[in-house]
């Protein structure tokens, strides 16, 4: 039903159109980050990676530039062809860098990014198409975890917040928004009433797992012990491995009792190393300097998750690796459409540590469950499909754009207002630090 949908959305684009598909830009275009791409750190990096390579492949000169400090971990951009340059916060400088470099795209890579900058995009280069990648739906993620701290049940009106007014007029300002989640599509238009025409269901792209890559995987005898990944300065992601600790594994470790679980994640802290207890079986081993080589060796993922949005990193690196997983409904949401789970969704402690101690036991469930994540990714993650509907996407708005943005009269108020009052806060702060620099 989705790949129909993404097909027949291709098959509305003209012929003019799918000429660009196949004919170099040689145009500008920009990315602006809050953080530089940490694509061994987050999902986000590697969807920025993604991004970044179609857009290579299309033939734009590409520029990322970001106002945060460097990362031993951040990609190596000027190996990838990539301009990389370090721009100033409330700085006019921006606009004279903005001017020169005359971008024919604009990607912003979070909906803070455009605040701090798509008003000074619009002023200096009306014509530049401004695109926001919303990596997941923030308001969306923010409402749950509030539903959860109070311990009731999300419900739609939580994402009538501030959060969530901030970042739906983020997404009507610009151009396209791309969004990760089919169920964020849904709920941005049906629920905030966003046009469809503003929006570019956009998922993870990856390559196809074919026999050769199924032949490198350990299989089950080879493998052990469980996984669990994530950033932990990803909120989701922290509270999951103190829920798992706290609730889950005394569960899993009084029927397996020599088993352990290797808990990996980009930036740990003082407070995650304080749960490390092998005594128990629970290691705390930090940063992973290949996520393939460590999940490709456990047995099985878990990844109980209380709170979030968008599609789960984790869970895609363990298909990628034919790791079976365990996770909630939250976990799996947008994750697989109406095919069979890449192994068990429970929600409450007891049903997930008897799932995880199932799949852990039982190689025919554990086989099967493999065999599921195979096909999820080679059905629903096309790297050919998506990269071709969103270029197709951008020559699309691009050869319209007039026409797109008087349709999108919302957006264009919701611009007006916001260059003015941004305009003047960002003069205010400028001239501000410059008189405590002097």
């Amino acid at each position: 039903m989705l790949l129909s949908f993404i097909i027949q959305q291709i098959v509305h684009f003209s012929d003019q159109e799918f000429l660009f598909l196949t004919s170099p830009m040689n145009q500008n275009a920009l990315i602006l980050g809050k953080v530089w791409p940490e694509p061994l750190s987050s999902a986000a990096g590697s969807r920025m990676l993604q991004l970044i390579n179609a857009l290579k492949e299309q033939g734009y000169s590409l520029t990322f530039a970001s106002a945060a400090g460097d990362s031993i971990f951040m990609s190596d951009l000027k190996a990838l062809g990539i301009e990389k340059c370090s721009i100033q916060l409330n700085d006019s400088s921006f606009d004279i860098f903005l001017k020169e470099l005359n971008p024919a795209l604009v990607l912003f890579d979070r909906f803070t990014t455009e605040e701090q900058y798509g008003w000074r995009v619009a002023e200096h280069c009306p014509h530049a198409l401004r695109v926001l990648d919303t990596e997941d739906l923030h308001c969306l993620r923010a409402a749950r975890q509030l539903a959860l701290k109070e311990k009731r049940n999300f419900e739609l009106l939580d994402l009538n917040s501030a959060i969530a007014y901030r970042e739906i007029a983020s997404i009507y300002r610009c151009d396209l928004s791309l969004i990760i989640s089919e169920f964020e599509l849904h709920l941005l238009q049906n629920h905030f009433k966003i046009d469809p025409s503003l929006l570019l269901y956009l998922p993870f792209m990856l390559e196809t797992i074919g026999n050769d890559n199924q032949l490198q995987w350990p299989n089950f005898t080879q493998r052990k012990h469980f996984i669990s990944i994530g950033n932990f300065l990803h909120e989701p992601n922290w509270d999951a491995v103190v829920y798992l600790k706290q609730e889950i594994w005394p569960l899993i470790r009084k029927h397996l009792p020599t088993a352990e679980v290797h808990i990996y994640g980009a930036y740990p802290s003082h407070k995650v190393f304080e749960l490390h207890h092998p005594k128990n079986g629970f290691l705390i081993k930090g940063r992973a300097k290949l996520v393939s080589e460590v999940m490709s060796q456990a047995k099985v993922c878990l990844a109980p998750l209380r709170f979030g949005a968008g599609l789960k990193g984790k869970l895609i690196d363990a298909m990628l690796c034919g790791t079976p997983s365990v996770t909630t409904e939250l976990g799996k949401e947008a994750m697989h459409a109406e095919l069979p789970w890449n192994g068990t969704i429970a929600n409450d402690p007891n049903n997930f540590a008897n799932a995880a101690v199932e799949l852990y036991s039982n190689e025919l469930l554990w086989t099967a469950s493999q065999k599921n994540g195979i096909q999820i990714i080679n059905s629903l993650y096309s790297k050919t499909l998506y990269q071709t509907l969103f270029i197709a996407s951008l020559q699309s708005i691009q050869t319209n754009l007039k026409v797109h943005r008087l349709k999108n009269f919302m957006g264009s108020m919701l611009m007006q207002h916001t260059t003015q009052s941004s305009r003047y806060m960002a003069l205010w702060i400028e001239a501000k630090n410059k008189n405590t620099r002097a």
